[in-house]
C-alpha cells in the first residue's frame, strides 16, 4: 500500500552561486533565490495489489513523486505512507556503486533491504538469468553499457520478493526483446498482487498493465482514473496543449477546436446494416457525418481502432489515403466513408473518431466514440487475422 498525503516539493533557484551563499549566510540570511513548485499537494492512494500508472509530459513531477515514495527525497510538505518491502528501479545510475562488479551491487542492494545474505545467494542465480548479461556479472558497473545497467537493475529489483515495486520509466532503455519479457515480469508480479507504482511514457503499455492511472500537470494531479480515460486525456492535451473538461457524450473524451462536430458515426455490415457486430473478414464500412460551424480548407478525417486493453491496432485518415476533402464553409456538411477489411480476432474494440484541420489540429476528437465486437469461429492468437493457408504433404 502506498498513500500520498498532501505532498508538495519546492526548490529554490538561483541566478548565480553568490546569490545562494548570501542566502544561507547567518547574518544577512536575504532571499535572492526564486521558488519553483515541482509537487503541490498531490494526494494519491495506491491499494495492495494494485498497479498504478502515472502519465504526463516531461517535468510536470512523476520522477519527483516516485523518488519521494521511495524515500530518496524528502517531501517540504505532506508525507507518504507505505507497508511492505520497496523496490525501487528509478533513473540510471541510481542504487549501484559504479566500482562494484555486478554481483557485488545485487548483494548490497539485497541487504540494504533487509535481505539475509542467504536470501539473495538463493535470488542470484534468477537475477543472472533474467540480465542475460553473462561475464559482465563479473565486472564494474562502470563499464556497463545503459542497456545492461538497466537489465541488471530491473532483474535484482524484481527478485527480491519486493511488496511493493517502483519503477520510473525503465523500460525505455533496453532493447525490445528485453522490454518484453520485462512486460510479461510485470504481468506475473500483477497476478502475485504486488503493489506497483510505474511511470511511462509508452500509452501502450500503461493501458495494457494499470488498474488506475493518473495524469501530471506541473507538479499537480489532473486527473485519476481508468487508464484508457486518463491517456485519452493526455493525448488531447498533447494535440491542444490544454485540457479542456467539459463533459461530452459518446466518447471518454472530446477535444477540438470547433470548427467542425462529429454529429454520428456508425458501421455498417457487408448487407449495409448498421451493427456493432463484425464477421472476423468480412468487408464493413465505417460512416462519419461531419457538421462544419466555420471555413475549413482541406481538412482531413481519420478513424483509430484500438483493442479492450486500449493499445492501438490500426489507424488512418483521408491524407494517408490520398483523399483530397476540398473546402468548406459554414453549415456545409461532410460525409466520409471508410471500407475496410476486418481482418481482426475475435475480441471487443473500440473506434475513435476525428475532424483535423490540414496541420493535424483537431477540430473534433472523440475517443472510443463507440465499441464492436469480432466474431470469429476459430480460436486464434492476436489481435489480426491473415487468413492463413496451409499446404503439407507426406515424403516417402
Amino acid at each position: 500500500m502506498v498513500s500520498v498525503q498532501h505532498v508538495s516539493k519546492v526548490y529554490s533557484l538561483y541566478e548565480r552561486p553568490a546569490d545562494r551563499l548570501v542566502s544561507l549566510l547567518p547574518l544577512i540570511g536575504e532571499e535572492r533565490g526564486r521558488e519553483f513548485w515541482a509537487l503541490r499537494d498531490v494526494n494519491l492512494r495506491v491499494d495492495p495489489g494494485e498497479v498504478f500508472a502515472l502519465v504526463g509530459p516531461n517535468g510536470s513531477g512523476k520522477s519527483t513523486l516516485l523518488q519521494i515514495v521511495a524515500g530518496i527525497m524528502q517531501p517540504t510538505r505532506g508525507r507518504v505512507v507505505t507497508e511492505g518491502r520497496i523496490a525501487a528501479l528509478l533513473e540510471l545510475g541510481a542504487g549501484f556503486n559504479p566500482e562494484f562488479s555486478g554481483r557485488e551491487n545485487v548483494f548490497l542492494n539485497g541487504e540494504i533491504m533487509g535481505l539475509s545474505r542467504a536470501e539473495v545467494e538463493a535470488a542470484f542465480p534468477k537475477i543472472a538469468e533474467f540480465a542475460g548479461i553473462g561475464e559482465f556479472m563479473e565486472r564494474p558497473v562502470k563499464e556497463y553499457s545503459s542497456g545492461m545497467y538497466v537489465r541488471l537493475a530491473f532483474s535484482t529489483a524484481i527478485h527480491v520478493e519486493p511488496e511493493v515495486l517502483i519503477v520510473d520509466e525503465a523500460l525505455a532503455v533496453g532493447d525490445a526483446i528485453f522490454a518484453n519479457r520485462c512486460v510479461r515480469k510485470l504481468e506475473e508480479l500483477k497476478e502475485r498482487k504486488v503493489t506497483i507504482l510505474f511511470v511511462s511514457h509508452d500509452l501502450g503499455i500503461v493501458k495494457r498493465l494499470a488498474d488506475r492511472a493518473a495524469l501530471m500537470l506541473q507538479g499537480e494531479v489532473a486527473a485519476v482514473g481508468k487508464p484508457s480515460d486518463v491517456v485519452n486525456r493526455y493525448v488531447g492535451l498533447v494535440h491542444e496543449l490544454q485540457l479542456r473538461d467539459a463533459p461530452q457524450e459518446g466518447g471518454s473524451y472530446r477535444h477540438g477546436d470547433g470548427t467542425s462536430r462529429i454529429e454520428s458515426i456508425s458501421i455498417l455490415n457487408s448487407n449495409g446494416v448498421e451493427t456493432t457486430s463484425v464477421l472476423s473478414g468480412e468487408r464493413v464500412v465505417v460512416v462519419l457525418r461531419a457538421v462544419f460551424a466555420q471555413a475549413s480548407e482541406r481538412p482531413m478525417v481519420g478513424i483509430l481502432i484500438r483493442n479492450r486493453l486500449g493499445v492501438d491496432v490500426y489507424g488512418t485518415n483521408t491524407r494517408v489515403e490520398k483523399v483530397e476533402l476540398g473546402s468548406y464553409a459554414a453549415g456545409d456538411v461532410l460525409e466520409v466513408r471508410f471500407s475496410v477489411d476486418c481482418l481482426l480476432s475475435r475480441q471487443e474494440y473500440t473506434l475513435t473518431v476525428a475532424t483535423q484541420h490540414a496541420n493535424g489540429a483537431s477540430q473534433d476528437w472523440i475517443d472510443d466514440a463507440l465499441s464492436f465486437a469480432v466474431i470469429d469461429h476459430r480460436d486464434t492468437a492476436g489481435m489480426i487475422q491473415l487468413n492463413t493457408e496451409i499446404q503439407w504433404q507426406r515424403n516417402p
